[in-house]
């Protein structure tokens, strides 16, 4: 005979444990045990049963699984945080004796934990962190726009600052950027990096204010984690390359407002060259021991010599035990260095595919433009930028002294509204005859040009952007939801993106107006002509818009005729269907009650809807309609109760996201009718 099982020893008693229980069993406080969660990866978890998890207790509770909350109490973190709160009463007991050499002597020794181990655990593949780093680059770069306060020192934000344009300067050395969507949240972009896709989004340069609701500790953990992931990737996204990490920082220029500007890149051989100079230096014997340790290790193996900083070389014999070395791309003697993989072979094509886009552009950025934003997306795709540094700050790419009349500017990124009687381009900086020169090559756009042009994957024409004109919709580039409302462009953007991809001879994939939005927004084009007053149709345009509508109503009435057939064809077989139903209820344990009770139903609308004369025109309700319904109720008996609730919610979303593109093409249609309307009185008063 068994032993008797005893209550809460096993099952769901025994596999989940509440936060109270978890925060008593690690001797810690609730603050450092959210922590410890988020440092560690660890979230509550939903059991089955909240009752019999929590010994039939039904009170709401938070709970964890046990082997999570056993695995956390051989955490070194949780050690260190015991050493902190023992550091902290020693401290206060200090101050308060007013001992301060012992107080500066604790301060000193005070204990400081480190995170490399989680980033190892969390993420046991480099890939793993690369796919991961989204959300990290998201808070650093908000972060970098939050301001200082006693709970957000000034050190952190000018760390994430430093993190981020990092990020930045090396997807604009790897031109890996793809993607960019201006919106009100923020600026969303989407680069290609070690082969995966990444997005993340950026808050614009505003001041930001931190309400009051948010809970900025736990923001600050998540950042604590981030910015540690962040130097491991960065490091080896760099190493890969062949440059020097981190990238060295023009302390002049960053002083100055530069941001990317202030960094540069460096090759990694020749960041370990340091400056001569003629004062003395003094060698310490850490030096010492260093530099024998490398001579020891270079007599010792048969590879050739690589260059080796001193920080590679000091190390303690652990680390040189636990270090499995892999091979690299930027080290030529490793056996697959330059063998081609399918990683990098796509990788190469994405970056192939999106060329330096403004090659050869000289862009220059008025005082009102976000400088932060077109000077990273125009050097993202190989385009100078410059702007009025005295305004902008430091880090224009022009010669000193060379502004926006200078003649090798093509484009001036101007966002200022129409005045009446104040001129586009310099006033006072450039003469009327040099002006007169360079009208014809210069062009005076809106921001939102750069964007466009990025996301069509060509030099757009410039008249829909000029100064004071009302913009094209801006699209987003990361595709919407089958069925969304998608606004239709005008033909003249559309083909000269078409003109332009193809005489590059990149058609393909990255044309973002296809052959569809060019068909769906001919019409709009007409009407952009009537609006701008240009000219008007004749008749004989008229005639033949009247035959092609003809023409069209023709060809739906067949598509409508086909489709009724195929209906009254599905329905002669119905007896088969109703049996082959029928088995399959009996197979699945339905109970023949429920059976019949939906195939009443379903035949009730079926003979709700009967076939008529006006049926076979507009073919929108009737037999057919009937006979869909009727299947769809049938395979909504066949499912689950989990399965049902989450087609009802599908079909929800996609009755609403239908409701939404309706309103919308109702309210332009609208919009469109009005101003056809006004553009043809605004011609009959000319003529007149």
């Amino acid at each position: 005979m068994g032993r008797l099982k005893k209550k809460g020893q096993a099952g769901a008693a025994k596999a989940y444990i509440t936060r109270t229980a978890a925060v008593k069993k690690l001797q810690c406080s609730l603050a450092d045990f959210r922590r410890l969660c988020i440092l560690k990866g660890i979230y509550p978890r939903e059991p089955r049963s909240k009752k019999k998890a929590n010994k039939g207790n039904s009170a709401p509770t938070s709970f964890y699984y046990s082997k999570d909350i056993q695995y956390l109490q051989h955490e070194p973190v949780l050690r260190k945080l015991r050493e902190h709160k023992a550091f902290a009463k020693k401290l206060s007991r200090a101050m308060g004796r007013g001992e301060w050499s012992i107080a500066k002597g604790l301060e000193e020794r005070k204990p400081v934990y480190r995170l490399d181990h989680i980033i190892k655990e969390r993420y046991p593949t480099f890939i793993d962190a690369v796919r991961d780093i989204d959300d990290a680059l998201c808070l650093i770069a908000l972060f970098a726009t939050l301001p200082t306060s006693d709970r957000i020192p000034p050190s952190l934000v000018e760390n994430c600052a430093r993190l981020y344009n990092e990020w930045q300067l090396y997807v604009i050395h790897t031109r890996s950027l793809q993607k960019v969507f201006l919106s009100i949240k923020g600026v969303y972009y989407q680069a290609v990096v070690q082969g995966e896709t990444i997005t993340w989004i950026v808050p614009w340069q505003f001041t930001q204010a931190i309400p009051s609701d948010v809970d900025v500790r736990v923001m600050l953990t998540f950042l604590e984690l981030y910015q540690t992931l962040l130097g491991f990737v960065f490091f080896k996204i760099y190493t890969d390359e062949g440059w020097a990490y981190p990238p060295p920082l023009d302390i002049s220029k960053d002083e100055r407002g530069a941001g990317i500007g202030a960094l540069s890149v460096v090759e990694k051989g020749l960041s370990n060259q340091t400056p001569v100079s003629n004062a003395v230096s003094t060698v310490s014997g850490k030096d010492v021991r260093a530099a024998i340790k490398a001579i020891s290790n270079s007599t010792t193996t048969t590879a050739p010599t690589s260059t080796t900083t001193p920080m590679d070389v000091d190390g303690s014999e652990q680390d040189d035990e636990d270090f499995v070395p892999q091979p690299s791309k930027s080290d030529p003697s490793a056996p697959a260095a330059n063998l081609p993989t399918y990683q990098s072979i796509s990788t190469t094509t994405n970056v192939i595919s999106s060329k330096p886009l403004f090659h050869g552009l000289a862009f220059w950025l008025s005082r009102e433009t976000p400088r932060i934003l077109l000077e990273f997306v125009i050097r993202a795709f190989g385009g100078r930028v410059g702007w009025d540094e005295r305004t902008g700050g430091a880090g224009s790419m022009f010669p000193p002294g060379m502004g926006e009349d200078w003649s090798e500017v093509t484009h001036v990124i101007i966002d200022r509204p129409v005045v009446a009687g104040v001129g586009v381009g310099p006033s006072s900086a450039e003469r009327p005859e040099e002006r007169s020169k360079t009208a014809g090559t210069r062009k005076y756009v809106q921001p939102q040009w750069v964007v466009d042009c990025i996301n069509a994957g060509a030099i757009l024409s410039e008249d829909r952007y000029e100064r004071g004109k009302v913009l094209p919709p801006h699209l987003s580039p990361f595709g919407e939801a089958k069925g969304a409302y998608q606004p239709s462009l005008d033909a003249a953007t559309a083909t000269s993106a078409g003109n332009a991809l193809a005489a590059a001879g990149g058609a393909g994939e990255d044309t973002v107006m296809g052959d569809d939005n060019a068909e769906g927004s001919s019409s709009s084009d007409e009407e952009e002509e009537i609006i701008e007053g240009e000219e008007l149709p004749d008749e004989e345009d008229d005639e033949s818009a009247e035959e092609e509508d003809d023409e069209e109503e023709e060809r739906r009435k067949q598509k409508e005729a086909k489709r009724q057939a195929k209906a009254l064809r599905r329905i002669a077989k119905g007896d088969m269907a109703l049996r082959a139903a029928e088995l399959e209820a009996e197979a699945a344990g339905v109970e023949y009650g429920d059976f019949e009770a939906a195939v009443k139903k379903a035949k009730k609308s079926k003979s709700g809807g009967a076939l008529t004369k006006g049926d076979e025109v507009d073919g929108t309700s009737g037999t057919g309609m009937a006979a869909d319904d009727a299947e769809k109720e049938m395979n909504k008996m066949m499912m689950s109760n989990k399965q049902r609730k989450l087609y009802e919610k599908m079909k929800y979303s996609e009755k609403k996201r239908e409701a939404e593109k309706v309103a919308l093409e109702q309210k332009k249609a609208a919009i469109m009718k009005a101003k056809k309307k006004e553009a043809k009185t605004k011609a009959r008063e000319g003529k007149a």
